[in-house]
């Protein structure tokens, strides 16, 4: 994997923003797919594949715990609240 991809998940970075998993999930995307930007006939499934993925992101890092992180740094579904 590409070695300037950013670490999304505590505890590397305390916050993630909806910028930074769209941005990553536009890296994968862009990744995969070969192509920095789509020609115009594939850009509804590059932005569809880029949404996904940002999607699929979000609920990883929703649904993760990380051990020793205190409860409060924990997402509300890992408390039991959710």
């Amino acid at each position: 994997m590409c070695r300037s991809i950013k670490t999304l998940r505590e505890p590397f970075t305390p916050q993630v923003t909806d910028t930074d998993i769209e941005a990553a999930a536009l890296q994968y995307v862009r990744k995969i797919s070969g192509f920095r930007a789509p020609a115009a006939h594939n850009a509804a499934a590059f932005d569809a594949a880029v949404a996904a993925v940002a999607e699929a992101t979000r609920t990883l890092l929703d649904q993760l715990v990380v051990r020793g992180a205190g409860a409060a740094d924990r997402p509300a579904a890992a408390q039991g609240r959710g």
